[in-house]
């Protein structure tokens, strides 16, 4: 099966170097290309490729769209086939990337939290990294991240805040850096749940604090290239995106009272909107057509920022109709899928904010879509629905329990990991327990 490859740039105009681990093609020699133009060819290899692999949070372009096809579109009574149990990954509600053979996630053994290295067709060990110390939390102790796999590295950020570089080859660790010590940030309530973004030779990451909200290291070294002194709010729980707009590459955050947009070479403020956020804002961004979409629950609701050529922004609506929580909202087409507090799950209009349908068949929880469909996770019962594309109702294709489940959550916590879908194997998790399943057929 071909697989996805990440875009890496080599010093000098004329070459770009595609990078699948271990692995590495030259595409010839070029036109010279500006640096905005390589990134700019970086996000439309990781929107197009048809490859599988799924090298970070939300997969290529973080929009959560996995590039599986002929996967099932119904289920039998029971569920899918399942084809392996993992039983000791740790607490936490680490999620899932998968590159080649290989499934990357973190977990909590004892006082240390790791990244882990499975097979990802067995479910077998193949190595544990040391992330940092334990995270203890009323709501789960460990780490929240999703590792990110760029070239033959693993990048990682511990509840407490350490990144981590790590070789996808054995796991040794290269270096780490303390987002508090180092870079000046403040733990929050529920600890560091980001998952980093690559962008060129830089690993991007939110420290926040009085450095600077934003901060790239290099992600060879870990040496700091910059921070973005102009913003000094702190960190909330939203992983940062890359956009191309209007030919120029952009990372956009969301923090409790504002989303805005940097540039990758320097970390300078290109834009910045406003946000009523409140307690714990959490959701990523969504990117599209020079709009930038974020919502947060607790109440708040949704917001669509344009964002013009000049950077200049304008609210085009803000309204109640996706208050999501942590479960994720997804965009295909003109339309948004996720959990809203209230009204359940909901479909709203993208360019107008318009509820379009609401179910409330499946309690809340997180969304992942995969070949014209949604797999949608009860984060309290552990049901997982099998759900048609569709913009006039909910149309259920199937349901199972996940089973087993963990005897070692806290009472307070939920199943909180998002599923994800790659290469025909639905991967779950609660707590320790590491679930894979075919759906494919």
């Amino acid at each position: 099966m071909a697989r996805a490859v990440l875009i890496r740039f080599v010093p000098g105009p004329f070459f770009a170097v595609a990078r699948n681990p271990g692995r590495r093609f030259d595409f010839g020699v070029m036109q010279p290309l500006s640096r905005h133009s390589l990134v700019a060819l970086a996000i439309a290899w990781s929107l197009n490729a048809s490859a599988a692999d799924w090298p970070e949070w939300r997969g290529p372009g973080r929009n959560d769209h996995s590039t599986d096809t002929g996967l099932l579109k119904s289920w039998p009574a029971e569920g899918p086939k399942r084809l392996w149990v993992n039983e000791n990954a740790g607490l936490g509600y680490a999620g899932f990337s998968v590159v080649g053979n290989r499934l990357f996630t973190m977990g909590l053994r004892d006082n240390q939290e790791l990244i882990l290295c499975l097979d990802a067709a067995t479910g077998k060990e193949l190595w544990a990294a040391p992330a940092g110390a334990k995270y203890p939390n009323n709501w789960g102790d460990g780490p929240r991240a999703t590792p990110t796999v760029d070239g033959n590295h693993v990048y990682a950020i511990g509840g407490q805040g350490t990144l981590v570089c790590a070789q996808i080859a054995d796991g040794k660790v290269l270096w780490q850096k303390s987002l508090t010590s180092d870079l000046g940030g403040k733990l929050q309530s529920w600890g560091y749940t980001e998952s980093v973004l690559i962008v060129d030779n830089l690993v991007v990451c939110t420290p926040g604090g009085d450095k600077g909200t934003l901060a790239a290291l290099k992600k060879d070294t870990g040496e700091l290239a910059w921070q973005s002194g102009e913003l000094t709010d702190n960190a909330q729980y939203s992983s940062p995106i890359l956009a191309m707009h209007h030919g120029k590459p952009q990372i956009v955050q969301l923090v409790m009272t504002k989303v805005f947009g940097v540039d990758p070479a320097n970390g300078k403020v290109l834009w910045k909107q406003d946000f009523p956020g409140r307690v714990a804002v959490i959701p990523t961004p969504i990117y599209h057509d020079g709009h930038v979409y974020v919502a947060a629950g607790y109440g708040v609701g949704c917001m669509l920022v344009k964002v013009g050529a000049d950077n200049s922004v304008s609210v085009a609506y803000e309204n109640k109709v996706m208050k999501n929580h942590h479960g994720g909202v997804i965009r295909v087409g003109d339309h948004l899928f996720g959990h809203s507090e209230g009204p359940g799950w909901v479909c709203q209009n993208f360019k107008t904010g318009e509820e379009v349908w609401a179910s409330k068949k499946l309690g809340k929880g997180a969304i992942h879509f995969a070949d014209g469909m949604f797999y949608c996770l009860d984060e309290g019962s552990g049901d997982v629905a099998l759900v048609e594309l569709s913009t006039k109702e909910w149309v259920e294709k199937g349901r199972f329990k996940l089973d087993p489940q963990t005897k070692q959550r806290s009472p307070q916590g939920r199943i909180w990991t998002h599923p994800v879908v790659v290469n025909g194997r639905l991967y779950l998790r609660d707590q320790e327990l590491l679930h894979c399943y075919d759906v494919k057929g």
